[in-house]
């Protein structure tokens, strides 16, 4: 009898040790794989911003799909002036302006940039990000306006539930990780300190 109590005894200390040691790396776990996660969506809007931004210099705005930012990127020309003098200066009569081109697509290889996925999400299923991209009034001046962005939840997978805010009091996985505005011409991360 003393052999039975013996042996529950340490099955329930057993019991007791891995509730602890989980009670302590659960946490540890959110927070690495939040941060390794996290992380990788910011990489790769601070991307999709810059190819926006090669868009828009082809263009003049923005891209509103991803099939049209593609499209672009892959046949359109980036234009290149070159001045020779000084075209400010009064006395200056003769100065020389030489336009060349280059393919974008050149550019994009270069930088080792894949348009295929450029709208996928990390750590999801081919899940894309939201894309807004129009033009708004802003001081009475019509602009180019693009909202990028996706909630947390979308790319967090087995953390994307709401309890695991206990361990990280900023965390919700109804929060838009973005950059852009729609109303006003900011293309700033909202992770980047202001």
């Amino acid at each position: 009898m003393r052999l039975i109590i013996n042996l529950v005894l340490v099955l329930i200390s057993i019991a007791l040790i891995y509730m602890v040691v989980e009670s302590i790396a659960v946490p540890i776990r959110f927070k690495t794989m939040k941060d390794k996660r996290e992380q990788a969506v910011i990489d790769k809007l601070m991307l999709i911003r810059e190819v926006q931004n090669m868009y828009q210099d082809i263009t003049g705005s923005y891209a509103p799909t991803w099939e049209q930012l593609k499209d672009t990127l892959t046949t359109g020309r980036f234009m290149y002036i070159n001045i020779k003098g000084d075209p400010d200066d009064p006395s200056f009569k003769d100065f020389e302006r030489d336009t060349s081109y280059s393919n974008a697509i050149d550019s994009i290889r270069a930088l080792g940039i894949d348009l295929a996925h450029i709208g996928n999400i990390p750590y999801t299923d081919n899940e894309m990000f939201n894309l807004y991209a129009d033009t708004a009034e802003y001081q009475q001046v019509s602009v180019n306006v693009i909202e990028v962005g996706t909630q947390y939840k979308s790319f967090m997978g087995p953390y994307a539930d709401p309890a695991f805010a206990r361990y990280d009091n900023s965390y919700d996985p109804n929060k838009v990780i973005k950059f852009g505005d729609r109303t006003t011409p900011n293309t700033a991360g909202n992770w980047e300190k202001r």
